[in-house]
């Protein structure tokens, strides 16, 4: 068994579903999975929920995929923003809050009074407000871990609560400059809530538990659980961009735009903040609008019919601001900014051209936003998420950001997680190679 050649997988938490892919040493997919999460209703916010589906369901299909692959790594990603409260023994303690979820308005209040006034902390949909949110919800001097999405499945794979990653800590007012938590955010939590030990993605935190290991039929081999990151991140990292005005845009259920810049650009004030990327900085934001909006009103199916039927070189004539809900984040930060969706044509055919051109719109005003706060502009646009399909849309992005739109060979967040995972094997085969070069 210990011959067996080692594998590497990914695993993303969406929004409406879990998926998860193994690669080879060289990146070759191997295997996938994928299982489905409630879109609406309690479900979507109960973490017990989040962890089944990926040990009954998830790892099972693709563990018994991968031939005669040996699991080696496991990194997770997960919605950025997305908390919830566990005890110390890894039970939560709360429903979790979600990524497209606001805080309450006294818990900014108390953020914003101590917080830099760049720091990704002060936004309304970030994680720190929302973690306040959820500690006026359990007893006063009750010990908590704080917990993103991804660091959920993390504590169930490893049975260590409080194992994070520095993307996903940054909107909780993690400082990656100084590489700890600043002193403001350890005061507004008090001293019964424990924050994240914080790794760089792509490092190894723990293993895999041994019970687990016997549940899912592996081997005596240590399985390494690796630092992962958010969704979109993961889904830029499977991409391949890395250089300098490497530009991303993720269409799934909402809109998120990446750019790697020299230099950080943090604007809370429009949705705008920069996550460490190696040896540069990833400078983006994500808006509320997105593909859910398309799915609340057309089946793919029928997204597919209809856009074919679309000029995508003229405008519909419709000014469209493609909201599912109140409230938007990038690139503008309005919680009380109302959907625009009058007038509704006949024509289904027109009314999805206005839908997409709205989203098209938000995605050029993004990179706008982005260029004016001093990131280099992209000499085109990569595309992830399930939005890259769409030739059509594709067609009216190019028209309206003027720059070419491509669309990227890999595109799923969960790749980019097992390209995390396969890191620290990377490194040490490229280490055991330069210490045995004659």
């Amino acid at each position: 068994m210990a011959d067996r050649r080692p594998c590497f997988v990914g695993i993303d938490i969406g929004t409406s579903g879990c998926r998860a892919i193994a690669i080879d040493a060289g990146g070759r997919t191997l295997a996938e999975s994928r299982a489905p999460l409630p879109g609406d209703g309690p479900g979507r916010r109960d973490p017990g929920l989040w962890w089944r589906t990926v040990r009954d369901e998830l790892l099972p299909a693709l563990l018994s995929a991968i031939g005669d692959h040996r699991l080696h790594a496991i990194a997770v990603d997960g919605t950025s923003a997305t908390v919830l409260l566990c005890d110390p023994d890894g039970q939560p303690l709360t429903p979790a809050r979600l990524y497209d979820e606001t805080a309450g308005a006294a818990s900014l209040e108390r953020v914003g009074r101590v917080a830099p006034a760049d720091s990704p902390a002060r936004s309304p949909s970030a994680t720190l407000p929302k973690v306040l949110d959820l500690l006026a919800r359990i007893p006063t001097g009750t010990p908590c871990h704080v917990l993103h999405q991804a660091d959920w499945i993390v504590a169930c794979l490893t049975g260590r609560p409080g194992l994070s990653d520095i993307n996903n800590c940054l909107k909780l007012g993690y400082d990656p400059h100084a590489s700890d938590w600043p002193g403001w955010v350890r005061g507004l939590v008090g001293p019964d809530c424990r924050l994240p030990r914080v790794h760089r993605p792509g490092s190894s935190m723990a293993p895999l538990r041994e019970d687990l290991r016997r549940e899912l039929g592996l081997d005596g081999t240590e399985v390494a659980v690796v630092a992962g990151t958010t969704d979109s991140i993961a889904a830029f990292i499977a991409t391949g961009a890395r250089a300098t005005g490497d530009a991303v845009t993720s269409l799934g259920s909402t809109i998120v735009l990446k750019l790697v810049a020299e230099r950080a650009i943090d604007a809370p004030r429009y949705g705008v903040y920069s996550h460490p990327f190696d040896d540069h900085w990833l400078v983006g934001g994500a808006s509320n609008c997105g593909g859910a909006i398309l799915a609340r009103h057309f089946r793919p199916e029928e997204i597919a019919a209809l856009s074919a039927h679309i000029d995508p070189e003229k405008d519909s004539g419709l000014d469209y601001y493609p909201l599912c809900g109140t409230g938007e984040r990038f690139p503008i930060t309005d919680p009380g900014l109302e959907p625009r969706l009058t007038p509704r044509p006949d024509s289904d055919v027109r009314f999805l051209h206005g839908l997409l051109e709205g989203l098209a719109r938000v995605e050029a005003a993004g990179y706008a936003r982005l260029e004016a706060l001093g990131a280099p502009r992209p000499k085109c646009v990569l595309t992830s998420g399930g939005g890259a399909m769409n030739d059509g849309w594709r067609h009216i992005r190019e028209r309206l950001l003027g720059i070419p739109v491509l669309t990227a060979r890999q595109t799923e967040a969960a790749y980019g997680s097992a390209l995390l995972a396969r890191r620290p094997f990377s490194r040490q085969e490229t280490k055991e190679t330069k210490e045995t070069r004659p």
